[in-house]
């Protein structure tokens, strides 16, 4: 009797949403919970406009539909946001051709813009001029010093290290003997780190911002999270979410706190000096936009990129394309330092004939 044979499926009558699904399902094995997160918005706006303009099956997709799609996003949103965008789109495109879903070389048709550095550009990173005064008012203050909002603020500035980073850090992770922290990656009881293990190393802080750290340990909740870790930086129930510490942060930068307010407003009174609205508050910063100031100041300072590169975990080459926002005077002090310290060094070259 002959075996009965089972048809495949064919991959090209994957439905848009269904294919997203599985190629979200891939990458998780290689990829952090907030990329991922990140992936799966983006796509989903993708995918709502496949149905609403009733693409059922992705082998219906055509070079035509992707720039069309192009064109409809370019219209509302930020040339930076298009790119990540159609960077993301163009990855899930390169998928469905690894498993034959759609012809050949259809990723080629995803359009991404060239952008050059002004449309990367942030205006509302927290400069050094902003960022100083601030910490320098928490340390001098009898009612804000050591308190959570200061102890984050020295870490993010000073290590310029990520939000999930900063989240992370158990109080065993502080070396107060030596000066510095050390980030870790565990997975397993909900803090990965976001290049995994290429993620984990030490960085080192200054005198002044460790004392801060040994003080805030003793003014912390002392509580343990679920998995009966003591997270550094801490909230009244444990270890924060990820949008809480986003919240501290924007509370933390407020310039009402040690000045009037620059928009007019009565810090007893404003609204935006509460939890719930202190995103609101034009001059607050996000924990990546203190990131990017933090390794603009750094670099300025005359430490070398790939000594920055190191503390911040990230590429050289990203920190110059996404994070480096100094100005051209910045960038002329910058560089007649290095000469100089390069002219240094050809005393060295010297040597005496006689």
């Amino acid at each position: 009797m002959s075996r009965r044979r089972t048809r495949r499926r064919d991959p090209g009558a994957l439905a848009p949403r269904e294919a997203v699904s599985r190629y979200l399902q891939r990458r998780r094995a290689d990829a952090t919970d907030a990329s991922v997160q990140s992936w799966k918005y983006r796509l989903k706006l993708f995918v709502e406009w496949c149905e609403s303009v009733g693409i059922q099956r992705v082998d219906d997709i055509r070079g035509y539909d992707l720039d069309d799609y192009y064109e409809i996003r370019s219209g509302g949103i930020a040339p930076a946001t298009l790119e990540g965008e159609m960077w993301t789109l163009q990855r899930f495109v390169e998928y469905l051709e690894q498993i034959e879903a759609v012809d050949p070389n259809l990723s080629d048709s995803v359009r991404i813009p060239d952008l050059d550095d002004s449309d990367r550009a942030n205006s509302e990173t927290l400069p050094a001029e902003k960022a100083i005064p601030l910490i320098e008012f928490y340390r001098r203050s009898d009612e804000y010093r050591a308190t959570r909002g200061h102890a984050f603020l020295e870490l993010a500035w000073f290590t310029g290290a990520r939000q999930g980073g900063i989240r992370a850090l158990d109080v065993r992770d502080l070396y107060d003997d030596d000066d510095y922290v050390e980030f870790h990656h565990r997975p397993k009881t909900g803090t990965p780190l976001k290049n995994k293990l290429h993620g984990e190393r030490p960085v080192a802080v200054p005198p002044k911002t460790m004392d801060v750290l040994r003080e805030y340990v003793g003014n912390r909740y002392d509580v343990r999270d679920d998995h009966g870790r003591q997270p550094l930086i801490t909230s009244q129930k444990g270890r924060p979410g990820v949008n809480t510490v986003r919240m501290w942060s924007y509370l933390a930068t407020q310039p009402c706190l040690h000045g009037p307010c620059p928009h007019g407003e009565t810090p007893e009174t404003c609204e935006m000096r509460e939890f719930a609205h202190a995103s609101k508050c034009p001059s607050s910063r996000s924990p990546h936009r203190i990131r990017t100031g933090s390794i603009t100041w750094q670099l300025n300072c005359g430490v070398p990129p790939e000594t920055v590169a190191e503390r911040v975990n990230a590429t050289v080459k990203t920190i110059k394309k996404h994070y480096d926002w100094a100005t051209e005077r910045e960038r002329w002090r910058r560089h007649h330092e290095q000469l100089e310290g390069r002219r240094d060094h050809l005393q060295k070259f010297e040597f005496d004939h006689e």
